[in-house]
Protein backbone atom coordinates (compact mmCIF):
# COMPACT_ATOMS: atom_id res chain seq x y z
CA UNK A 1 0.00 0.00 0.00
CA UNK A 2 1.54 3.30 -1.09
CA UNK A 3 0.83 6.18 1.26
CA UNK A 4 1.47 9.79 0.38
CA UNK A 5 2.40 12.34 2.99
CA UNK A 6 -0.56 14.25 4.41
CA UNK A 7 -0.70 16.07 7.69
CA UNK A 8 -2.64 14.27 10.37
CA UNK A 9 -6.02 15.68 11.35
CA UNK A 10 -7.16 16.27 14.90
CA UNK A 11 -9.48 13.25 14.60
CA UNK A 12 -6.55 11.06 13.55
CA UNK A 13 -4.52 12.33 16.51
CA UNK A 14 -7.42 11.44 18.79
CA UNK A 15 -7.50 7.93 17.29
CA UNK A 16 -3.73 7.57 17.77
CA UNK A 17 -4.09 8.60 21.41
CA UNK A 18 -6.95 6.15 22.06
CA UNK A 19 -5.24 3.23 20.30
CA UNK A 20 -1.92 3.96 22.01
CA UNK A 21 -3.75 3.95 25.37
CA UNK A 22 -5.08 0.49 24.44
CA UNK A 23 -1.48 -0.69 23.89
CA UNK A 24 -1.72 -1.04 20.12
CA UNK A 25 1.58 -1.20 18.25
CA UNK A 26 2.60 1.66 15.97
CA UNK A 27 2.23 -0.60 12.95
CA UNK A 28 -1.31 -1.62 13.95
CA UNK A 29 -2.26 2.02 14.59
CA UNK A 30 -0.90 2.99 11.17
CA UNK A 31 -2.95 0.27 9.45
CA UNK A 32 -6.10 1.26 11.35
CA UNK A 33 -5.77 4.96 10.51
CA UNK A 34 -4.47 4.44 6.97
CA UNK A 35 -1.08 6.13 7.24
CA UNK A 36 2.47 4.80 7.20
CA UNK A 37 4.16 3.49 10.34
CA UNK A 38 6.91 6.16 10.18
CA UNK A 39 4.17 8.81 10.26
CA UNK A 40 2.89 7.38 13.55
CA UNK A 41 6.42 7.09 14.93
CA UNK A 42 7.22 10.69 13.98
CA UNK A 43 3.91 11.94 15.42
CA UNK A 44 4.52 10.22 18.75
CA UNK A 45 8.12 11.43 18.94
CA UNK A 46 7.49 15.06 17.97
CA UNK A 47 4.36 15.64 20.01
CA UNK A 48 5.09 13.78 23.22
CA UNK A 49 4.89 15.92 26.34
CA UNK A 50 5.83 15.34 29.96
CA UNK A 51 2.80 13.09 30.44
CA UNK A 52 3.24 11.16 27.21
CA UNK A 53 1.25 11.60 24.00
CA UNK A 54 -1.99 13.54 24.33
CA UNK A 55 -3.94 14.46 21.22
CA UNK A 56 -5.03 17.98 22.24
CA UNK A 57 -1.49 18.86 23.23
CA UNK A 58 -0.21 17.31 19.98
CA UNK A 59 -2.61 19.44 17.96
CA UNK A 60 -1.51 22.60 19.81
CA UNK A 61 2.17 21.77 19.29
CA UNK A 62 1.57 21.18 15.57
CA UNK A 63 -0.31 24.46 15.18
CA UNK A 64 2.44 26.32 17.06
CA UNK A 65 5.15 24.85 14.81
CA UNK A 66 3.15 25.93 11.78
CA UNK A 67 2.85 29.48 13.16
CA UNK A 68 6.58 29.59 13.90
CA UNK A 69 7.60 28.32 10.46
CA UNK A 70 9.25 30.90 8.25
CA UNK A 71 8.75 31.05 4.54
CA UNK A 72 11.77 31.31 2.24
CA UNK A 73 12.72 34.87 1.37
CA UNK A 74 12.03 36.07 -2.14
CA UNK A 75 14.88 37.71 -4.01
CA UNK A 76 13.62 41.28 -3.74
CA UNK A 77 15.67 44.13 -5.26
CA UNK A 78 16.74 45.33 -1.78
CA UNK A 79 18.02 41.85 -0.92
CA UNK A 80 19.86 41.58 -4.23
CA UNK A 81 21.64 44.87 -3.46
CA UNK A 82 22.76 43.47 -0.08
CA UNK A 83 23.93 40.21 -1.65
CA UNK A 84 25.84 41.92 -4.45
CA UNK A 85 27.52 44.37 -2.05
CA UNK A 86 28.89 41.47 0.02
CA UNK A 87 29.94 39.51 -3.07
CA UNK A 88 31.92 42.55 -4.25
CA UNK A 89 33.78 42.40 -0.93
CA UNK A 90 34.89 38.86 -1.93
CA UNK A 91 32.47 37.14 0.45
CA UNK A 92 31.49 33.60 -0.47
CA UNK A 93 27.80 32.82 -1.09
CA UNK A 94 27.86 30.69 2.09
CA UNK A 95 29.12 33.67 4.11
CA UNK A 96 26.53 35.99 2.55
CA UNK A 97 23.73 33.53 3.33
CA UNK A 98 24.85 33.22 6.97
CA UNK A 99 25.21 36.99 7.34
CA UNK A 100 21.75 37.63 5.89
CA UNK A 101 20.21 35.22 8.40
CA UNK A 102 22.14 36.51 11.42
CA UNK A 103 22.13 40.25 10.78
CA UNK A 104 19.04 40.81 8.65
CA UNK A 105 16.84 37.85 9.66
CA UNK A 106 16.50 36.81 6.00
CA UNK A 107 16.59 33.21 4.80
CA UNK A 108 18.37 33.06 1.44
CA UNK A 109 20.21 29.82 0.73
CA UNK A 110 23.72 29.93 -0.68
CA UNK A 111 22.48 27.86 -3.62
CA UNK A 112 20.01 30.63 -4.47
CA UNK A 113 22.91 33.10 -4.36
CA UNK A 114 24.97 30.91 -6.70
CA UNK A 115 21.99 30.69 -9.07
CA UNK A 116 21.75 34.49 -9.03
CA UNK A 117 25.48 34.78 -9.81
CA UNK A 118 25.32 32.39 -12.76
CA UNK A 119 22.12 33.99 -14.09
CA UNK A 120 23.91 37.34 -13.91
CA UNK A 121 26.82 35.87 -15.86
CA UNK A 122 24.42 34.60 -18.55
CA UNK A 123 23.11 38.17 -18.90
CA UNK A 124 26.65 39.44 -19.37
CA UNK A 125 27.17 40.50 -15.75
CA UNK A 126 30.42 40.31 -13.82
CA UNK A 127 29.33 39.06 -10.40
CA UNK A 128 31.06 35.72 -10.98
CA UNK A 129 34.40 37.56 -11.08
CA UNK A 130 34.04 38.24 -7.35
CA UNK A 131 33.96 34.53 -6.53
CA UNK A 132 37.16 33.12 -5.12
CA UNK A 133 36.82 30.09 -7.41
CA UNK A 134 35.54 31.91 -10.47
CA UNK A 135 37.44 29.66 -12.86
CA UNK A 136 35.26 26.67 -11.98
CA UNK A 137 31.47 26.69 -12.15
CA UNK A 138 29.60 25.86 -8.98
CA UNK A 139 28.45 22.26 -8.63
CA UNK A 140 25.96 21.17 -6.01
CA UNK A 141 27.63 18.92 -3.48
CA UNK A 142 24.89 16.31 -3.48
CA UNK A 143 24.89 15.26 -7.10
CA UNK A 144 23.58 11.81 -6.22
CA UNK A 145 26.69 9.96 -7.37
CA UNK A 146 29.38 9.06 -4.87
CA UNK A 147 32.93 8.91 -6.19
CA UNK A 148 34.47 7.68 -2.96
CA UNK A 149 35.57 4.11 -2.38
CA UNK A 150 35.98 3.19 -6.05
CA UNK A 151 39.30 1.98 -7.40
CA UNK A 152 39.82 2.80 -11.06
CA UNK A 153 40.71 -0.09 -13.34
CA UNK A 154 40.19 -2.60 -10.52
CA UNK A 155 40.16 -6.26 -11.50
CA UNK A 156 37.51 -8.36 -9.77
CA UNK A 157 38.79 -11.41 -7.87
CA UNK A 158 35.62 -13.39 -8.54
Amino acid sequence: MTEYYRQLTEDQRCQIWALKKSDWSQRAIAREIGVSQPTISRELARNRGGKGYRYKQAQRMTEERRRQARRPTKMLPEIIVLIESKLKLQWSPEQVSGWLEQEEGLLVSYETIYLHIWADKQRGGTLYENLRRRDRPYNKRANGKSTRGHIKNAISIE
